[in-house]
């Protein structure tokens, strides 16, 4: 059968290549943003070495017991490696029992597979670990890697995977995708399209679960009421959002696309917003705005992300944009 890959045709191309070739390497770095499509990529390349019945080089069946097994993640042969829990860390002990498992023979596919997800949140140790494996790989065995980027990871890790960069599909091909392979009405599969950002898997995600909708829309609900609040109650607000650092991550990460969507208005490019059910708003919203106030709140919000990322001063940094962000009227 064909690769399921939207967007990221280039990348099937290559591992067919090595395949041809014979250059298939013994590990495998795939980045970029959640949702755009790294454990699925890894999933095929996975299927593509190790299928029982491979319709032509670099291609597979997906329907053998082995196709079968790993696009469920349940084949003998396939290690997974992540943190135990959202936001945890990837432990040494997890590399060191992924590396006894890596040295027995495999037991039904002709490759062990090691698939180890959001390895930038692997700490130290266990990335150190990692290293005698990248460097003395056993025969039959192919990792994959996937992490937000390759500079979230030891320079000697990157250094000794071939690095597969994802980049975010055209908000009009995830729509097709969404509307031709998954069936959902054009007018939802749109604005599921616009809100993923061009992350396919994002999108899938999104609309399957309208809790996480509605999730997205109570977060852009309290953006806008900060807005519009005074310093002193925008400081007891944050401080409900500094008690969990990953939620506030999370958090910020969907406020930086309203406040990109609000720079866009106030520019004139509303055609090119994410968050396209909130147009009027975005439009009220950014007539009180010349294009240096919008393009702060954008800053605002972004700096508060990078803060988040470099220093443990949580709260510091929220006060910090508290203080930055304008006050609207956002009656």
């Amino acid at each position: 059968m064909s690769w399921n890959l939207i967007g990221h045709e280039w990348a099937e191309a290559l591992f067919k290549q090595h395949v041809l070739n014979d250059e298939v390497r013994h590990a495998y770095l795939i980045t970029g943003a959640p949702g755009i499509g790294r454990r699925s990529l890894a999933l095929e390349f996975a299927c593509a070495m190790n299928c029982l019945n491979p319709p032509a080089p670099g291609e597979y069946c997906g329907t053998c017991r082995v196709c079968s097994q790993l696009l469920k993640m349940q084949q003998p042969d396939l290690s997974v490696i992540q943190p135990e829990n959202e936001g945890g860390m990837i432990k040494v002990e997890q590399i060191r029992n992924l590396q006894h498992s890596l040295s027995l023979s495999p037991f039904e596919a002709r490759y062990r597979i090691a698939l180890l997800l959001n390895f930038q949140q692997a700490n130290a140790s266990a990335q150190n670990a990692l290293l005698k494996t990248l460097e003395e790989a056993p025969r039959k065995v192919i990792l994959f890697l996937t992490a937000d980027s390759a500079e979230n990871l030891l320079p000697t890790i990157a250094s000794r995977c071939e690095i597969l960069r994802l980049h975010p599909v055209p908000v009009p091909k995830v729509t097709e995708a969404l509307i031709s392979r998954w069936h959902y009405p054009e007018e939802n599969a749109s604005l599921y399209a616009h809100l993923s950002g061009g992350r396919l898997g994002m999108a899938v995600q999104l609309a399957a679960d309208p809790e996480a909708l509605e999730k997205r829309m109570q977060l852009l609900d309290d953006f806008t009421r900060l807005l519009g609040l005074d310093r002193r109650d925008r400081f007891a607000y944050v401080d409900t959002l500094t008690r969990n650092r990953d939620e506030l991550r999370q958090t910020l990460q969907v406020w930086y696309t309203y406040a990109r969507d609000l720079m866009l208005t106030t520019a004139g490019h509303a055609g090119e917003i994410t968050n396209i059910n909130r147009q009027e708003e975005l439009s009220r919203l950014s007539a009180q705005l010349d294009e240096a106030q919008a393009l702060q709140v954008a800053c605002s919000v972004d700096s508060a992300l990078a803060a988040l990322e470099v220093n443990g001063h949580t709260r510091l940094s929220m006060d910090v944009f508290c203080l930055d962000l304008p006050r609207l009227s956002v009656n």
